[in-house]
């Protein structure tokens, strides 16, 4: 059986999914140059992105899936700040500039989603009252 039929997820879950997977590899390569605290910030905002996205699909109710989703965005937007920040001290002699540019898509991706399940629940809200 293949690893996509034994994991339904959207595009979300499976983009921030691989994205987690690639900070893994990238803490990995870094940690053994140094024990930098900054790549340990990246490794958990990194991957706590889509457990936040995961965590979503499960939620209770509406709301609780905007609340997750919004902390998704968050924390993609620390990771961001961490590539950054990383990248333009030189710290390492490691392009991240692909690593920022997914971030950056994972990011707008999670806005585009917040803002329009917090639209929905608005109408939602409307045609009950």
């Amino acid at each position: 059986m293949k690893d996509q039929e034994l994991y339904k997820e959207s595009i979300i879950q499976q983009k921030t999914f691989d994205f987690s997977l690639r900070i893994i590899e990238l803490y990995k390569k870094l940690i053994t140059k140094d024990n930098n605290p900054i790549i340990k910030q990246l490794l958990r905002s990194g991957t706590s992105i889509g457990a936040n996205v995961n965590e979503a699909s499960a939620g209770q109710s509406k709301r609780d899936f905007v609340m997750k989703m919004a902390i998704a965005s968050k924390e993609a937007r620390e990771t961001m700040y961490w590539l950054r920040l990383l990248n333009d001290s030189k710290w390492y002699d490691i392009d991240l500039k692909q690593y920022i540019h997914d971030s950056n898509e994972i990011i707008k991706i999670l806005t585009k989603i917040v803002k329009t399940s917090q639209e929905n629940l608005l109408k939602t809200k409307a045609i009950k009252n």
